[in-house]
């Protein structure tokens, strides 16, 4: 059923690119993907919720390329950054995403318009994150300015390079220009603490944000500190005790401080620390916060 179900997105995907999504009937999404109508309404309410489902598989699959770019690297690194700037417009044109974002934004659908717009809020916090990452917890009161006044920056550089040469912007170099850009007004703007927009906006205009991640925090805390009594009065091997606190120390580190969680390291980290049938019962309520913690970035 899923990889039918994948099947349907592919080849609306393919339909809304080549006819647009305005253009491109429900009918027409049958026949080119042969399935039933009921099957369709089996996997999808409207052809909304099929968009917003090519949307969200594009994007699971981006994020997990551009976490992938941090492994084993210093999330301060400029360069990666880069890098996952490229790889994120690299994903954009493969998709076309650009234009069917228009196309939505210039509809009257207001449903797909606010999906839309809580999808640029989330990669305008992620950019928020990453700046924090890269210059520092000091300047952090300043780095929403810095995230909204670089998206800016990157969308126009793109927008008027594609104009310029007909075989399209030259990807790796709008990026490096913007990001060497961007360098410099993190400089000014820090140095002259001139702050127009607070970062407290981001949990206005994401609600529940702050509060769920206030929560978490809350249990995930609470629940390691009931696992680190477990392995000190269990464990009576130093060596061995030592080894699941470092275990346990990365788990909680990459989930709170981490901007982009690593799902395949922090269930391996879980795994390794299950090997010892003392701590296994106390892992279940760790285990169940780890995999809810991740099902918010594959809603």
């Amino acid at each position: 059923m899923y990889n039918r179900k994948q099947n349907v997105i592919h080849s609306a995907h393919q339909l809304f690119t080549e006819k647009g999504f305005q253009a491109t009937s429900i009918q027409d999404i049958l026949d080119y993907s042969g399935i039933s109508k009921g099957t369709f309404y089996n996997y999808f309410s409207s052809k909304n919720e099929l968009l917003i489902a090519i949307y969200k598989t594009i994007h699971k699959n981006l994020e997990k390329d551009k976490n992938d770019l941090l492994i084993g690297q210093d999330p301060s690194d400029i360069e990666v950054f880069i890098k996952q700037i490229e790889l994120q417009m690299l994903t954009n044109r493969k998709h076309k995403l650009i234009a069917l974002f228009e196309e939505v934004m210039a509809s009257n659908d207001e449903d797909l318009k606010q999906f839309i717009q809580r999808s640029r809020l989330n990669n305008l916090h992620w950019y928020y994150k990453r700046f924090v990452e890269i210059f520092g917890e000091d300047k952090r009161p300043y780095m929403l300015d810095c995230a909204i006044m670089f998206q800016g920056i990157l969308q126009n550089n793109v927008q008027y390079n594609r104009l310029a040469y007909e075989t399209g912007e030259k990807v790796s170099r709008v990026v490096r220009y913007s990001v060497s850009r961007l360098v410099k007004l993190v400089e000014n703007v820090a140095e002259s603490e001139d702050q127009l927009l607070q970062p407290e906006f981001l949990n206005k205009w994401l609600p529940g944000c702050q509060k769920n991640e206030h929560e978490f925090k809350t249990q995930l805390l609470q629940q390691s500190g009931s696992l680190r009594k477990t392995i000190g009065k269990h464990i009576p091997n130093e060596t061995d005790q030592v080894k699941f606190i470092e275990l346990l120390d990365f788990v909680i580190d990459e989930l709170l401080h981490s901007t982009v969680p690593r799902k395949f390291i922090t269930e391996s980290a879980l795994s390794s620390m299950k090997s010892n049938c003392h701590l296994e019962k106390e892992l279940i309520q760790l285990e169940s916060l780890v995999k809810d913690f991740f099902r918010q970035f594959e809603d």
